[in-house]
């Protein structure tokens, strides 16, 4: 059969028309819309990228904030601890020192309390004493205990140092006032005249003087003059009772007895004439 090239070349005309037309019409819009699709996905995918970084970096200051609160936190919480052992130090201290001074006050009260007895009791010791030494002294002397008491101050006028009237008489230049001579008893005129010349004579000046009675001598005589004084008081001799007693106790107290020095004796009559001596101020 003979080829028809007229045919042929109207179908090969045909056929690059069509071909032409499909390009020019369906695949360069469907390439189009291809492209276009490709760059909106990417463009979504970049849009996804951007913003899962976001996130991530989001998330990673998130978590340096959760970091930084659990640091300030774990400071506050150590810092109140430590505060709160303090204020605990510091109570405790308050509470320590709060007994101490209770304690100490109790300690006080009952040492005062205690002092407070050893003053009654030794009053009412030197009371018994005094009491017992007037009646002793009277029995066996033919004076009275408080005539007995003036002539030993007089005496103890004259026997007076260098020193003490020297003293004596210098206080009594510079004073303005008048001496006074306090005893524990009323003195008779007599006793008054022989006291004013005693201490006339022994200090060589006329002296000015304003007797008083003060009971709290303890049968003694005491003789003031600016700020110097010379006084003979049965409290002295008191006094060294009371110490005797007391090392009395003390050796029987003790877990381990002393013996008595020989040096040590008991007051007698002879210990009570002896132990007069005068006072400075």
């Amino acid at each position: 059969m003979p080829i028809d090239w007229f045919t042929v070349g109207a179908q090969v005309l045909n056929f690059l028309v069509l071909v032409y037309l499909l390009k020019r019409f369906l695949y360069k819009p469907i390439l189009n819309a291809i492209e276009t699709r490709e760059k909106l996905i990417a463009e979504k995918l970049a849009g996804a990228e951007a913003k899962m970084a976001d996130a991530s970096k989001e998330q990673d200051e998130y978590r340096k904030k959760n970091e930084e609160i659990d640091q300030l936190r774990a400071s506050a919480m150590s810092a109140m601890e430590a505060e709160t052992n303090t204020e605990r130090l510091r109570l405790l201290d308050e509470a320590r020192k709060a007994a101490d001074a209770i304690s100490a006050r109790r300690q006080a009260s009952t040492r005062v309390d205690a002092q407070n007895l050893n003053l009654a009791i030794g009053h009412r010791i030197q009371q018994e004493v005094i009491a017992v030494a007037r009646h002793a002294l009277k029995d066996m002397s033919t004076s009275s205990l408080e005539h007995g008491v003036g002539d030993i101050f007089i005496r103890h006028v004259r026997e007076m140092d260098g020193d003490r009237k020297r003293l004596l008489a210098e206080a009594l230049k510079t004073s303005t006032e008048p001496a006074i001579l306090r005893s524990a008893f009323e003195l008779s005129i007599d006793q008054r005249s022989a006291m004013q010349q005693a201490l006339n004579e022994s200090l060589s000046a006329d002296i000015r003087i304003s007797f008083k009675v003060s009971p709290d001598l303890i049968s003694g005589i005491e003789f003031v003059t600016n700020g110097q004084k010379i006084s003979w008081n049965i409290a002295d001799y008191l006094t060294s009772l009371e110490s005797s007693v007391d090392q009395l106790l003390n050796m029987q107290t003790s877990s381990k007895p002393e013996t008595k020095s020989d040096t040590e004796s008991e007051p007698n009559e002879e210990n009570i004439a002896e132990g007069a001596h005068a006072h400075g101020p």
